[in-house]
């Protein structure tokens, strides 16, 4: 079967605990892939049991890709991911094998399909300004004023994410342009005219909830608590640490300065990851994802006998006619 497969690949994005790395595990039964984790915490050495990394027999059973690439107290932009990936695509081709996209990093995905936007560099100035302001009326408030500035940017940023909201503020000051308007200034990138792409989307919002729930209460069995621990051990990390700032982690983290109880702290981190879900749905449904003029694959992954069929139908849709 592989001998007629078409040169490309697959790529499957999908929000936070919808099954996307067990589908590329079945998938890989069936291909000859390798897979590149589209995914802005994998990324993270030190950093397993919070990002729900795959398991050591699962990456000596496939190669995996961009996981475990930086210390915690570094940073990983989307631009860097894209130039990764292209790179790794490449290889992988070479090699006889086929490159497998999967994760939840909409911005990652957005950076690879449509091109780097030439964003404004960072302003230390503008940046103190912001969080002035910041400090006197809190980031709620400047949610507020991108809504009015930058709906787009606003609809897709939670009202207390600092970072995101700074940024879109900055580039706003500095440029006078949205972060879309500087996006669609970009020229797709050219090289996934033979792929194919799956998106994993569910109305059923309880049931994802509960599976976020059962994941969370899985990764705290397993020693989530001490690894933010361990983390926060190092003083090398503050609440401004990009790896500190990921849902679970800041939640978690900010519970052990503020000794708060674990179960308080869950309790929110759960909260921020049903936000993560949400605002995952929300870039997946706008169109901005995949490259201009895709229509991906969409499935509801609580469609168990279309998810069990799903890995041959994308083997299918890869034969060469």
């Amino acid at each position: 079967m592989t001998e007629s497969l078409r040169p490309g690949g697959i790529a499957i994005a999908g929000p936070t605990a919808s099954g996307k790395s067990a589908l590329a595990m079945r998938i890989a039964e069936l291909l000859p892939v390798e897979i590149i984790s589209v995914d802005s915490a994998q990324v993270y050495r030190g950093m397993d049991i919070g990002t729900a990394k795959p398991t050591r027999e699962e990456r000596a059973r496939v190669p995996h890709h961009l996981i475990d690439i930086r210390d915690p107290e570094q940073g990983y932009s989307a631009g860097e991911f894209s130039v990764d990936a292209l790179r790794l695509i490449e290889q992988i081709h070479s090699r006889g094998a086929m490159p497998l996209l999967v994760g939840g990093t909409m911005l990652y995905f957005r950076a690879l399909f449509h091109g780097i936007a030439d964003l404004p560099v960072a302003n230390a100035e503008v940046r103190a300004a912001i969080d002035a302001r910041a400090a006197k009326s809190g980031w709620p408030a400047l949610h507020t004023e991108l809504a009015l500035r930058d709906p787009a940017a606003a609809a897709r940023i939670h009202p207390h994410d600092a970072q995101r909201i700074q940024r879109a503020l900055e580039v706003l000051e500095l440029s006078g342009r949205t972060l879309d308007e500087h996006w669609q200034a970009q020229q797709p990138m050219s090289v996934f005219g033979d792929w194919n792409f799956c998106s994993l989307e569910s109305d059923n919002r309880e049931l994802l909830h509960r599976r976020i729930a059962q994941r969370l209460d899985a990764m705290l069995t397993s020693g989530f608590a001490d690894e933010v621990s361990q983390l926060l051990a190092r003083d090398t990390l503050d609440e401004h640490s990009p790896a500190l700032r990921l849902v679970g982690y800041r939640q978690l983290a900010a519970g052990f300065r503020t000794g708060d109880s674990l179960g308080d702290s869950a309790a929110r981190a759960l909260y921020a990851t049903r936000q993560l879900a949400k605002r995952q749905l929300t870039w997946l449904r706008s169109a901005k994802v995949f490259p201009p003029g895709v229509r991906p694959l969409k499935v509801d992954p609580f469609d168990l006998p279309t998810m069990e069929r799903l890995p041959r139908a994308l083997i299918k849709a890869m034969a060469s006619p």
